[in-house]
């Protein structure tokens, strides 16, 4: 109880503190009677006591480190005192510095103010000192007929700061500004009008020396808008002259001549290029004398005179080609089906072709003014803001869409892709009605003339270097192959491979050979009417063949717009939607192609369905009439004397030699895939109606391996995997005993893949006559 209540003495000495420090206040501790309380107490602040304990002897550890720098602090006192008396005096140094810089920048700028206004007077001097020499200066030049001279004086008068001026005028020599002033603005006024008048005088006689002469003078009297506007009236003049001789000489041009076809296209071109000349010639002395910017004013009074010629030419041509008539004639052939009033395609042939050669002409001259026209906004508008920026940009596209000549060029070509396409669809049903086969020709002559048509067409719409009548001009061609042109070899699949035995058909090859002969000595076979069966299989075949190749034909096609649309790109033709309008147009055409290959496809399943499938299946079908429950003597018998598979084979290639000779390789080798997976098919079919004895499954599985040893010979087409079903089938049959397929099943397969199902490897061991079906129903698979 004592060793308890030891501590009590000392509480009051360090009450505060031990009430702070410790959990139990001394009330807690003297209201404790039970003596498992005190103890637990007593042990608490034993615990307590420790930890203090170990706080005071941390505190002693650094009390010589505290020591020390209580130590430094002292020590620091004068050096802060020192410190604190060179601040006071750097910040005194610096508020007299800030003052005296106040000082002195208040005087420079006094001493600038005075500069400036110093300057102010010198050019005020200068001006009246200008003002007056230029008015002694025009005067005299104006007495000796130095325009040019008289001219500078007057821009340099012009040049003046008016608001100097006006200053000058309220001082004491005011009267006599007023005067020169005065004499100055009559100069102005008698200069323009004399340059004026010469500049007249000088475009009527055609002096191009004073025509340039007095232009460079007029954007020194501020007049550039006159200046080019009647400079632009000289020239457009030039080129009208120019123009009507070569349009006379168009109108005396004998149409024996090599260019009659073609003369109003280059009666354009020399328009084109004589404007073009002019541009290049006279546009470094607009740069020159008017500034950067002034090349559109220019070429915009062009392109007025420009569109008045073009619009004689055209005239001339829409009435010397009578091309208005022969539009509307086409017009009306193709909304009537009688033939009675159809227009000849070959007399649009020049006429398209001379209207898609001036469209070419006329993009190419727009492509020069449109790239002369943005290098020269370029340099004028290099400081310019991106609205005045874009307001040019708008202006230039103004001119080029809406000047006459491309009005005009645009009703050409609308007029010439409804001829284009009449052109197409007449001569495209001349070549189908002409269609003719000749021996030693897999396909018939329609093919290659069809799609010379069709390259002949798109090619001249590409010459016109109009992206949207190239357009037009490729939706036509590609609604003329998918629509008119599959459907006449649509219609003659539709007639189907007559159907016949296999000596029908050999006989057929032979009579079909002996038309072929009569028929060439007459110049051609005509594969229209076919009434015979040999004639009628022919011309399957022949079909086959075209649409393999129209495919083909297709994509070549596509391939080579891909490439020459790409170099008309790269040239600068078209706007920004070409690329895409160009691409949506070949993703057509090949579409086109991949329903030839759908039809092509269609045609292979009949001819599979009607010439192969009645032969082969009957041949099949003999292999349940050899038997395969054999026995080792007529296991012999059956290797020296094969029983089915030999002549099968023999049978196959009769047959497949003459879709050989008939056929595209291409065709031939899809066909005799498909003959393939008939033969899978069908001998699977046999197979499971067989019965098999050990030596049975082994003659199966010979005979299986020589047909497929051969059709691999035959096919390009990898063959194994189609008759993997019946590979497996052999090699249960092989078996020598039921438990022996759990060695290939499973995960004892290794890389094999079985295509059977459990059910269908136990309906194939069941073939087996020696395996009992107690032993297959055990079976774990």
């Amino acid at each position: 109880m004592a060793a308890a209540t030891a501590p009590g003495p000392r509480a009051p000495a360090g009450e505060g503190g031990g009430s702070a420090a410790s959990a139990l206040s001394m009330e807690r501790i003297q209201s404790l009677t039970d003596l498992a309380d005190l103890e637990a107490a007593y042990s608490r602040l034993c615990e307590e006591e420790k930890v203090v304990q170990e706080e005071l002897d941390a505190l002693l550890e650094q009390q010589s480190t505290i020591e020390n720098k209580m130590v430094a602090l002292h020590r620091m006192g004068p050096n802060l005192q020192l410190i604190e008396g060179d601040a006071q005096q750097l910040a005194g140094m610096i508020t007299f510095t800030c003052n005296l810089a106040e000082n002195v920048s208040s005087k420079v700028r006094q001493l600038d103010l005075a500069k400036n206004r110093l300057y102010q007077a010198i050019q005020r001097a200068d001006d009246i000192l200008d003002l007056k020499f230029c008015m002694d200066g025009v005067q005299t030049a104006l007495r000796n007929e130095d325009y040019e001279q008289a001219a500078a004086h007057i821009h340099r008068y012009l040049s003046l700061d008016k608001s100097v001026i006006e200053l000058s005028r309220q001082g004491k020599e005011g009267g006599i500004i007023d005067a020169n002033l005065k004499l100055l603005q009559e100069a102005e006024q008698r200069l323009k009008t004399i340059v004026t008048e010469k500049f007249d005088t000088a475009m009527k006689q055609g002096d191009l020396p004073q025509v340039e002469r007095f232009f460079k003078i007029f954007p020194l009297l501020g007049l550039h808008e006159e200046g080019l506007s009647k400079f632009s009236e000289y020239l457009c003049k030039q080129v009208a002259n120019k123009a009507e001789e070569n349009l006379q000489l168009v109108m005396g041009t004998d149409m024996s001549d090599r260019r009659a076809a073609v003369i109003f296209a280059d009666t354009l071109t020399l328009l084109f290029e004589g404007i073009a000349r002019v541009v290049e010639t006279h546009q470094p002395i607009v740069e020159t004398y008017y500034g950067p910017g002034r090349l559109y004013t220019l070429i915009k009074h062009l392109q007025v005179e420009c569109d008045r010629q073009v619009e004689k030419v055209v005239d001339k041509f829409v009435k010397e080609r009578d091309y208005h008539r022969q539009f509307q004639q086409v017009q009306n052939s193709m909304m009537r089906s009688s033939s009675a009033e159809k227009i000849e395609p070959r007399e649009l042939d020049p006429i398209l072709t001379e209207v898609t050669l001036m469209n070419a002409r006329s993009e190419l001259y727009l492509r020069f003014i449109k790239r002369r026209i943005i290098a020269d906004f370029e340099v004028g508008d290099s400081m310019a803001s991106e609205e005045v920026k874009q307001e040019h940009q708008k202006y230039l596209d103004k001119l080029l869409n809406n000047c006459l000549l491309s009005c005009t060029m645009q009703e050409l070509i609308g007029y010439y892709i409804t001829m284009e396409e009449y052109f197409m669809r007449e001569t495209v049903n001349k070549a189908v009605a002409m269609d003719s086969y000749e021996k030693g020709q897999l396909t018939s002559s329609m093919v290659d003339d069809v799609f010379y048509i069709v390259k002949k067409c798109i090619g001249r719409a590409l010459s016109s270097s109009s992206i949207d009548c190239l357009c037009a001009m490729i939706n036509h061609s590609t609604t003329e192959l998918e629509s008119d042109f599959r459907e006449v070899l649509y219609n003659k699949l539709k007639q189907g491979f007559p159907a016949t035995t296999f000596q029908d058909f050999q006989r057929g090859v032979t009579s079909a050979v002996n038309i072929m002969h009569s028929s060439l000595q007459q110049g051609k076979f005509d594969t229209k009417g076919i009434e015979s069966t040999d004639e009628a299989k022919q011309s399957f075949l022949v079909t086959l063949n075209n649409v393999e190749v129209c495919s083909e034909n297709i994509m070549t096609l596509k391939k080579t717009l891909e490439s020459d649309c790409s170099k008309l790109l790269s040239q600068g033709f078209g706007g920004e939607q070409a690329q895409a309008k160009i691409d949506s147009c070949l993703s057509d055409m090949a579409a086109v192609s991949n329903k030839f290959r759908d039809l092509l496809q269609e045609g292979l399943n009949e001819l599979n369905s009607t010439a192969i499938k009645p032969q082969v299946k009957p041949w099949i079908n003999l292999f349940l009439s050899v038997s395969h429950n054999i026995e080792e003597e007529e296991f012999s018998d059956y290797e020296a004397n094969d029983p089915w598979v030999q002549q099968f084979i023999v049978n196959l290639e009769q047959q497949m030699t003459e879709f050989k000779a008939g056929l595209s390789p291409v065709i031939y080798d899809t066909l005799t895939g498909l003959m393939t997976s008939l033969i899978a098919i069908e001998l699977e079919k046999v197979l499971l109606k067989s019965t098999f004895s050990r030596l049975g499954g082994l003659q199966f599985d010979k005979e299986l391996r020589s047909l497929i040893a051969y059709l691999t010979t035959v096919t390009t087409w990898t063959i194994r995997d189609k008759f993997a079903r019946l590979s497996q089938m052999a090699t249960i049959l092989n078996l020598e005993r039921v438990t022996e397929i759990l060695d290939y099943w499973g995960p004892n397969s290794g890389p094999l893949t079985w295509r059977l199902t459990p059910a269908e490897v136990r309906q194939v061991l069941a073939l087996r006559i020696d395996f009992r079906s107690e032993d297959i129903k055990r079976l774990r698979l």
